[in-house]
């Protein structure tokens, strides 16, 4: 028998608790007070009882280890976000050296469980030019090596180059997670072709148009791992996934006065307020939180 959804115990696999969001600042203002253990708090009461934090620089990953550090619930990713990589440009040698140093205390405490985020993005070249990324992504192949960790990969825009580079290096990781996807049948079918050991990820954003849902469903259900990326990455009306969600929430429905988690809402069951308007132990509307898994 399957186990009913309120009971499910769930794990999300990449949410970037490293952002300021989480501590109230937006655009290096602070908007509201920290309400960081609301969002864990949160999460518990929606049976989410792992979150994986991605680290997207050495200072980030060094960040992400010590939040993990602070909730037995919470572990951590070591790695360059592509649009990043030109951080690697002053010391490649160094830099690397450091980022395997952060993994490896990490896992000496049972907190780094992957190397990444890393990989390709060609959508947001004014951050990282094709050639600095292409140049550095396979730098993370040593460190999965020298580790054992699986891969947590970003792919955009990129399928052909990134396809062929983790090709070239198959014999350095085992295992690997293509986070965020929003690709095309086409797209899914390279990916899983480069081996065994490559898992799709998806979230709010790779459901969005009814051909994501129709690549969804062609997903193996053994390939298949969910995460919300949060605070980005939340499923809202516009999207096609939307009208799934079980029960929808009433647009016309008004805040109550207390937050208490409601079964099976579509909602997660939590009041959201513009943060404007924000009130300690809500969610903040537009700021996505592992709570949002089911």
């Amino acid at each position: 028998m399957a186990t009913p959804l309120a009971a499910m115990k769930l794990v999300d696999i990449g949410v970037n608790l490293t952002d300021p969001m989480f501590r109230g600042v937006y655009h290096n203002k602070r908007a509201h007070a920290d309400d960081f253990a609301h969002v864990l708090q949160r999460a518990r009461d929606s049976n989410v009882a792992g979150m994986i934090i991605t680290g997207g620089t050495l200072h980030e990953s060094q960040e992400a280890l010590e939040i993990a550090k602070s909730d037995r619930s919470l572990y951590s990713t070591v790695g360059c976000h592509p649009t990043r990589c030109k951080e690697f440009l002053s010391d490649p040698d160094r830099y690397t050296n450091k980022l395997l140093e952060v993994a490896r205390a990490g896992m000496a405490d049972g907190k780094v469980v992957a190397v990444g985020e890393c990989g390709l993005d060609y959508d947001r070249l004014h951050f990282c030019p094709k050639d600095v990324q292409k140049r550095f992504f396979p730098y993370h192949f040593r460190l999965s090596r020298e580790t054992g960790l699986p891969l947590f990969l970003h792919n955009r825009a990129s399928t052909a180059d990134f396809v062929q580079i983790m090709q070239e290096h198959s014999s350095s990781y085992t295992k690997g997670i293509v986070h965020s996807f929003t690709g095309s049948q086409e797209e899914l079918d390279q990916l899983l072709a480069i081996g065994d050991g490559i898992y799709i990820g998806v979230n709010g954003c790779s459901l969005k148009t009814e051909e994501n849902l129709d690549v969804l469903k062609r997903i193996p259900l053994d390939k298949l791992l969910l995460e919300t990326d949060a605070p980005w990455c939340e499923i809202r009306p516009t999207h096609a996934s939307f009208a799934y969600l079980s029960p929808p929430v009433p647009k016309d429905k008004k805040p109550s006065s207390k937050s208490k988690p409601m079964t099976d809402n579509a909602d997660s069951g939590f009041i959201r307020r513009p943060k404007e308007k924000f009130q300690m132990g809500d969610m903040v509307k537009g700021r996505n939180e592992p709570c949002t898994m089911r």
